[in-house]
């Protein structure tokens, strides 16, 4: 559970300094953040869980 939060974490860190910076809108940002919260809520979100916590035991193992 500690990986997800950080991953919410710098990915919200991400977004905040991409809309401050003017490469992202806000709008377009919202309307990312609700396909997320969607996308959460179907039959992909084990899978994307599984490959996001492939990934993160990988870079732990370098």
């Amino acid at each position: 559970m500690a990986v997800s939060i950080s991953a919410v974490v710098l990915l919200a860190i991400i977004v905040v300094v991409l809309i401050r910076g003017g490469t992202v809108r806000l709008l377009p940002a919202l309307v990312c953040a609700g396909f997320g919260f969607f996308l959460a809520s179907t039959g992909a979100a084990p899978f994307i869980t599984d490959a996001v916590s492939t990934v993160t035991g990988w870079i732990s193992s370098l």
